[in-house]
């Protein structure tokens, strides 16, 4: 249940931060027990239990039973459109079909509607254990500045619990005359507040055109280039080896991402590895978005694939590989729990990764994708960190329990917990088996 007290967390309702926090009897990704000391956001120590001496003013916090990670960020996201299935419906259930039910939402879409939608979702997301997002938002057209402004509100009220970037997403054309307006719509983002340049090439009348129109604008600004690529199993379409070129020659310093490159991996295995080679060579990270691939794509056909990128052909060829949820419970993709593990869970269900690679992707590959400081248990790195209850890895990504805390900047942000009742139905004067399990959101 959802309790939104802050009584417990450390620095929930401001004030003077505490000297530091003891994490007492953690286990971490080794399976060694240890006690973790955190000061002025970043650990400051990792010691065998009892050898960690606190500071004065420290708070402890017992942790036996769980397992402490780095906290997994959210590479790609759709906070505009999240959590509008139900008024956005999609019959068709593929990406055309998703595409026009959100065009024409689009026009009764208000400020103040993506605002409650999009911080539900982050705080769906902060619960389970993301401290960093990364989010596309539609610019230009029907929708204007609309969501943007939402989303950069959004980000500065969730700003000291979780880190929220806003990547601008342009319609089509963007190249040539007729894509002026979009050009236009893309630059007055990027001042109003977008931190990263966006696109859909494979989209575009001229996918050629929109590449370098991004290339260009991401180098002369300086700005984080993430682009939707080869979002479609038809093999024919393949940008991602483009989209390499123009990025090598261009000398791009804040950082390239595609997302999706779908039609990746319906490629020979030949192919795959060479684009996944001149991937790797121009420094693009990859995301894999896996439970919208399966949700959107290979319908109509009598056994659908996978709808996955090549995960082993860029993973062997040294690609930054990273993982996101995508859309949430919008005409884009049906279902979602905001659920990081289940993410994971699903490259290893549908990719067939092992689980520690697979929650790789959603932590430390997540976070290189988005541009941030890798994170380990280890000191001197910044603590963003993520405390479930499981034995291991492996356990955590198979079962995603609920129970979890979630560290940002140092500071306890968010703590989930559960009451789970054994009832004996014979024994009615008896008290219920409690399995002490409750959610307590930190509140800026």
């Amino acid at each position: 249940m959802i309790m939104p007290s802050s009584e417990e967390l450390p620095n929930a309702g401001g004030g003077a931060a505490p000297a530091g926090l003891v994490l007492a009897g953690v286990t971490v990704a080794s399976g060694e027990t240890v006690d973790v000391r955190v000061e002025r956001g970043r650990i400051a120590a990792v010691a065998a239990v009892g050898g960690v001496r606190p500071a004065a003013g420290d708070r402890r916090m017992d942790l036996a039973g769980y397992l402490l990670l780095a906290a997994p960020a959210e590479p790609h996201a759709h906070l505009d459109k999240a959590l509008t299935g139900s008024s956005a419906r999609n019959p068709s259930g593929d990406l055309a079909g998703a595409i026009a039910a959100w065009e024409a939402h689009c026009p009764s879409v208000s400020r103040r509607d993506v605002v409650e939608r999009a911080a539900r979702a982050a705080l769906l997301l902060l619960g389970n254990g993301v401290t960093a997002i990364r989010s596309h938002v539609d610019v230009g057209g029907t929708i204007g500045m609309r969501a943007l402004d939402a989303l950069v509100e959004v980000r500065e009220s969730l700003r000291g619990q979780l880190d929220l970037q806003l990547v601008a997403l342009p319609g089509t054309p963007l190249g040539g005359l007729a894509g002026a307006d979009n050009r236009a719509a893309l630059r007055e983002a990027l001042a109003r507040g977008a931190d990263a340049i966006g696109g859909c090439p494979h989209l575009d009348p001229d996918p050629r055109a929109c590449l370098e129109v991004c290339v260009e604008l991401a180098a002369a600004l300086g700005r984080p280039l993430d682009l939707h690529m080869d979002e479609t199993l038809d093999p024919r379409v393949l940008w991602l080896e483009d989209l390499a070129e123009l990025v090598a020659g261009a000398g791009l310093e804040r950082g390239v991402s595609a997302s999706h490159c779908v039609s990746l991996g319906a490629q020979p295995p030949g192919v795959a590895a060479r684009v996944a080679a001149t991937a790797a060579a121009a420094g693009i990270a990859v995301v894999c978005c896996p439970q919208t691939a399966l949700f959107l794509q290979g319908r109509g056909r009598p056994a659908p694939p996978r709808g996955l990128t090549a995960l082993g052909a860029l993973l062997d060829a040294g690609v930054t590989v990273a993982a996101g949820g995508d859309n949430l419970r919008d005409p884009f993709n049906a279902v979602g729990r905001g659920d990081p593990l289940e993410t994971a869970s699903l490259l290893v269900a549908a990719g067939h990764l092992e689980p520690a690679i697979a929650y790789a992707a959603v932590s430390a590959g997540a976070r290189t994708a988005i541009g941030l400081e890798d994170v380990r248990v280890e000191p001197g790195v910044p603590a963003e960190l993520l405390a479930v209850r499981a034995a291991s890895v492996e356990e955590a990504v198979a079962a995603g329990p609920p129970e979890r805390l979630v560290l940002h900047r140092g500071e306890l942000v968010s703590r989930t917990t559960v009451i789970r009742e054994r009832m004996r139905p014979s024994a009615d004067h008896q008290e219920p088996d409690r399995h002490a399990v409750a959610s307590q959101p930190a509140h800026p």
